[in-house]
């Protein structure tokens, strides 16, 4: 039998009994068949390798076409078969899947409760820069250039001008440098320490800020403020307490503990004081008429005492068991 013969078989028996394959296993026993590596195409290309030189280009070019031929036909079929057979898999009928809820992140929470308590005795939510120059970050706040926090085992020094900051307050330094007192605003962000990792410590946390200037404002309106702030968030028992402490931008300054009746002792949650009158200064504002103060916190450790939770590692490890419970 002549080649072009062979070849004309070929495509009749490939036409036929691909009609008659309806299972995928009846497609890959005529896969095996017609297209394998011993299959009946590739019979073809052994004969081809037997003719004279003078009728292999004309062929060559027949068969690579016939190869093309027969492949393209098989896969459509078999796609075709494919998509009916998963249709004919459902059952429309079944209900759906339930896919799992989302869960608010356990700092968003505190988050966002830290802003509507505040916001609800008139403070303003502002934002900044997470990067910021040295100026902002240290010089305006009153923190002198041999201040520890400079030192490179503290602070992530992007350049020697530019810092991830170490707090919030360069918020507070943007605020004023561009509005006028009366000023009422927190401060929220993330914030960066060249801290060794452990259960209490982590290189990054999210902190609150609070500011306040105007011509009137004291310690007793700062206390009052803070003793409203405590008891929307942990309860009205809670008890609390100041304790002196220092700190360059506020002078005088203090530290807000509360008790935890489960650890039986006190935990700071916050530190707090008037504003400096060096950092009035540094923004242009006059000390002599305004004053105000300004407080502090790490959510993480707000969410800590209220959930009571022991490991500052857990709220970025993005386990879900965890995560979950929220």
């Amino acid at each position: 039998m002549s080649l072009d013969k062979t070849i004309k078989g070929l495509k009749t028996s490939f036409s036929k009994e691909l009609s008659k394959s309806k299972t995928s296993k009846d497609l890959e026993n005529f896969r095996i068949k017609y297209l394998g590596r011993n299959g009946q195409l590739a019979s073809l290309f052994e004969e081809f390798n037997k003719l004279p030189a003078t009728e292999k280009p004309r062929f060559g070019k027949e068969l690579n076409i016939l190869k093309n031929q027969l492949t393209d036909q098989f896969q459509n079929v078999l796609g075709s078969k494919s998509k009916n057979s998963a249709s004919n898999d459902i059952d429309f009928s079944l209900p759906g899947y339930n896919l799992p809820d989302g869960n608010i992140h356990p700092l968003e929470h505190i988050t966002l409760e830290i802003k509507s308590i505040f916001q609800s005795i008139g403070f303003s939510v502002a934002y900044g820069p997470e990067i910021d120059d040295d100026y902002h970050n240290f010089e305006a706040l009153n923190v002198p250039k041999h201040h520890p926090a400079r030192d490179m085992q503290d602070t992530f020094f992007i350049n020697p001008n530019a810092v991830l900051r170490t707090h919030t307050s360069n918020v507070q330094i943007h605020l004023m440098e561009n509005q006028d007192p009366p000023l009422r605003h927190i401060c929220c962000g993330r914030v960066f320490r060249n801290e060794a990792v452990s259960y209490k410590s982590f290189c990054l946390f999210n902190q609150v800020e609070g500011l306040v200037i105007n011509e009137t404002s004291s310690f007793a309106e700062m206390k009052g403020t803070l003793e409203y702030f405590v008891q929307e968030m942990f309860g009205n028992d809670t008890k609390m307490r100041f304790r002196p402490s220092y700190f360059p931008f506020t002078e005088p300054s203090a530290e807000v503990d509360i008790w935890n009746s489960k650890l039986n002792q006190w935990m700071e949650i916050l530190g707090c004081g008037m504003v400096n009158p060096n950092v009035l200064t540094n923004v242009g504002y006059d000390n002599e008429k305004y004053q105000g103060f300004a407080f502090g916190m790490g959510i993480e450790r707000i969410a800590m005492i209220k959930y009571g939770i022991k490991d500052i590692r857990l709220f970025y490890q993005n386990d879900k068991r965890f995560l979950e419970q929220f």
